[in-house]
């Protein structure tokens, strides 16, 4: 695919990905559904155990009133529960086709919670306990606070978990400040210890601050994995799943990132030759399976292919050490040597002549990544490196080498480079030598 048809393809993969999830928010709704009725199942398990509490403990001063509160909330508990897993309800509250919450459940069964919470610390503090239950209907009473705050922060909404956290920490001070002004007040119920309910209401408020920093900092994480999941897949379509990750955690599509690499570049000899004296076809074939040849070698040996322009070829090892993109590009380029030879010897058997390449090899420091003007996208490199490149492959053309390496290069593979290969200087007449003192392989 080439460099116009790989950017529309990002852009179409992209905007495909995030359509079907609905972005971020998308895939958050998709976990909460994973959960399925353990909320419902939740409020239900607080209503039992508040019951059996109230029973065990032999009521309250105000158990009228704590009857209702607790039918209230089983009712409109089972009824949220119900309308936010029934596909009629949603798609009349004006739920987008794909499994979308409406936003006034969700606010809705936050409220609830809130409400259930706040109203048994404070009818509590106002009721009082008998003597032989104190410490069971105090403990109970603060309990589903701390419940409903963790699940309302397993929901992932820090907004719905502030406004909880909140809610109780207003009534719950309030009550206790109102206590606290009016001495003596026959407010509050018997064996109510002011001093028990301040470190209570603290305890509250330091885990609310954690389960809200922790939501917070999950959801974050959770969108960030996402994000990299998302765009390594699409990378992925473009270049190796190795590259396509590192790609993706460094900033993904659209974000350049500095880094080393080795760099390869091909060209054939006398193509331009080739072209003038043989059919069209015979061209276009050798072409094509030098091209084929080159990106089956480079791709095993975890390299990217960037770019073809004519016959020459521009491949990228930007994975690993410096030492090991280094040692997979000469590789590439021995093995690519090897298998020429077997396909020249295919050519001649079907009367056509030999191929003969070059290939320069040298490293440094580009900007990799996804390059968007808007109108078109492609996967590239740029910096010096890429300049000089350019000069050694075209220096080794001229000394007649099938292989350059510029000493740059030759630096990462170590002395000696392994393999029992020996490198040797390249002597180029005088004034040709340039810079980058260039070395092949003796």
């Amino acid at each position: 695919m080439g460099p116009c048809g790989a950017g529309q393809g990002i852009r179409d993969a992209v905007s495909e990905g995030v359509s079907r999830t609905g972005g971020n928010g998308g895939a958050f709704r998709l976990m909460r559904a994973a959960a399925g009725g353990r909320p419902l199942a939740l409020h239900m398990i607080i209503v039992v155990v508040l019951l059996a509490t109230a029973v065990t403990a032999g009521g309250t001063l105000h158990a009228p009133s704590y009857w209702v509160v607790l039918g209230v909330y089983a009712i409109c508990s089972l009824g949220l529960g119900l309308a936010s897993r029934e596909p009629g309800t949603r798609l009349a509250a004006g739920e987008e086709e794909g499994g979308r919450e409406p936003d006034w459940l969700a606010w809705a069964s936050t409220l609830l919670n809130a409400g259930i919470a706040l109203y048994l610390v404070v009818e509590h503090m106002l009721a009082g306990a008998v003597s032989e239950a104190e410490d069971a209907v105090a403990a109970v009473s603060r309990l589903p606070a701390f419940l409903l705050l963790l699940q309302t922060g397993l929901t992932m909404r820090v907004a719905h978990t502030i406004l909880f956290c909140g809610l109780v920490t207003l009534a719950w001070g309030g009550t206790i400040l109102f206590a606290a002004l009016v001495p003596g007040s026959m407010h509050l119920g018997p064996r109510v210890s002011l001093t028990e309910e301040v470190f209570s209401l603290l305890t509250f408020l330091a885990a609310g601050l954690v389960v809200i920093d922790g939501t917070r900092r999950l959801r974050s994480a959770v969108a960030t994995a996402l994000r990299v999941e998302r765009e390594k897949a699409v990378l992925a379509r473009f270049v190796p799943g190795k590259v396509a990750a590192d790609l993706a955690r460094e900033g993904g599509l659209g974000t350049a990132r500095a880094r080393h690499a080795c760099l390869f570049a091909l060209d054939i000899r006398g193509f331009s030759a080739l072209t003038r004296e043989h059919a069209r076809d015979d061209v276009v074939r050798a072409l094509l399976d030098i091209r084929a040849l080159t990106h089956a070698v480079v791709t095993e040996e975890g390299g990217i292919v960037d770019k073809y322009v004519g016959d020459a070829i521009l491949a990228l090892f930007v994975s690993g050490r410096p030492g090991e993109q280094a040692r997979a590009a000469l590789r590439s380029a021995r093995a690519i040597g090897r298998r020429l030879q077997e396909l020249n010897a295919t050519r001649r058997r079907e009367g056509q002549p030999d191929l003969s390449i070059i290939v320069a090899l040298h490293a440094g420091e580009v900007l990799v990544g996804v390059f968007d003007d808007g109108y078109r996208a492609e996967f590239t490199v740029l910096g010096t490196a890429m300049n000089q490149l350019a000069r050694i492959e075209s220096r080794a053309k001229a000394a007649g080498l099938e292989l350059a390496l510029s000493e740059t290069f030759a630096q990462l593979l170590g002395d000696p480079p392994g393999d029992g290969l020996a490198l040797c200087p390249v002597r180029e007449p005088a004034g040709a030598a340039g810079s980058l003192p260039l070395l092949t392989l003796a």
